[in-house]
């Protein structure tokens, strides 16, 4: 459902190209995961293919907390708090995990985590106690007796300054005249939450501390020899990325109200966030989060119901009867045509796109951008306006 305020400034001609509300709410709690990747995989270059751990771990802690199943913390425990606590639980897990990966590197490293991401995976699946089967996981339902619990955004213990988030229930607010629904509402504050994880990602990576992990991704060796302990530097990068990861996945859960092992923990979800840096660039720490829409933004387009008023209903509008029906070759028409080879396969399109990025844009979209700026692009514009 795109906002009226949109609608009515773009015209339905170039809502088309945009992603919906629910999308973009997606794209910013998945896009905080895809940076939370970037953040160990671009900038100490050991890629973590096992990371839906801690996305997992976050989205399980939310909902299992909420369902009064995580022993000393109280169904009605503010969301804020499960956010924080959940990351602190994933950050005991990415120290147990990388104190064993980061005895080996490069590939070894990479299988590692895999390796680890699938046990965890099958683990939780078959585990009866939090409430999942092969296929489903747990929602939020509350205690036996009591009402399930609302997550809300805002000031913890406070309850005129939190919202409501989550696609069954949320606060509509009408702010200066203008009305929100729940869904907007949801999108303002998830987004909120992902812009201050991104500053303060941006404040660690301009440190000095981020400025070793830099130098261990340029040459690790070097950065040994000079005195640092890079095993405690990538074992501490590797906890601050779990960390981001799932409050990411808090977030998920949060406005989805359940969760499941193959929305979480699958090793795919990692991939997901491989692709997004991909195509948005490693090592820009914003840019995944841009991969991540230009994804959502092809899939929406190209979806098979075009649900979200993508090119197929935008086509069964404007096109003529005769249009459709008009013969291109060896009898196919111009409907079977695009029922053939746009309906349903945005993932091959994607896929094809993927290997463009790969080939012929290796820094990804932010990355190339910075290249033709000279630099990162909100310095770059601000001293381009000092002139």
């Amino acid at each position: 459902m795109y906002t009226e305020l949109t609608a009515s400034f773009l015209g339905s001609e170039f809502v088309t190209l945009l992603p919906r509300v629910e999308t973009m709410i997606a794209v910013f709690y998945f896009g905080l995961f895809a940076m939370s990747f970037d953040f160990i995989s671009g900038y100490t270059g050991y890629l973590s293919f096992g990371h839906a751990i801690f996305y997992g771990t976050g989205a399980y802690f939310v909902v299992l907390a909420a369902n009064g199943k995580v022993p000393g913390v109280p169904y009605d425990t503010p969301f804020l708090l499960l956010l924080v606590l959940g990351g602190l639980l994933a950050v005991l897990v990415a120290i147990a995990i990388g104190a064993v990966s980061f005895r080996l590197s490069g590939v070894y490293f990479a299988m590692i985590t895999l390796g680890f991401s699938q046990v965890v995976y099958v683990f939780m699946r078959d585990w009866s106690y939090v409430g999942s089967s092969p296929r489903d996981g747990p929602a939020v339902v509350g205690p036996e007796g009591a009402s399930p619990p609302t997550f809300e955004i805002g000031v913890p213990f406070v309850d005129s300054l939190g919202l409501a988030i989550g696609q069954l229930a949320g606060d509509s607010l009408e702010l200066a005249g203008l009305a929100l629904t729940s869904t907007e509402v949801s999108y303002y504050l998830i987004g909120l939450v992902v812009a201050v994880c991104y500053l303060s990602l941006q404040r660690i990576i301009h440190s000095p501390f981020g400025r070793v992990l830099i130098a261990i991704r340029e040459n690790e060796e070097r950065a040994r020899a000079i005195g640092y302990d890079t095993f405690r530097y990538k074992l501490a990068a590797f906890a601050i990325s779990g960390f981001y990861a799932a409050v990411a996945g808090g977030l998920f859960a949060g406005f989805r109200r359940s969760v499941s092992p193959d929305n979480s923990l699958f090793f795919l979800v990692t991939g997901d966030a491989l692709l997004a840096s991909i195509i948005g660039g490693f090592g820009t720490l914003a840019g995944p989060l841009y991969g991540r829409l230009f994804d959502e933004t092809v899939r929406e387009f190209l979806s098979k119901e075009g649900s979200g008023g993508g090119l197929l209903p935008y086509l069964r509008e404007h096109l003529s009867q005769g249009a459709i029906d008009t013969v291109i070759y060896n009898g196919l028409t111009v409907g079977e045509a695009i029922e053939t080879f746009l309906n349903g396969h945005a993932a091959l399109y994607l896929g094809l796109l993927f290997v463009v990025f790969v080939l012929f844009v290796p820094n990804g979209l932010l990355g190339t951008i910075r290249d033709r700026l000279g630099g990162p692009v909100a310095k770059q514009v601000a001293e381009r306006l000092k002139r």
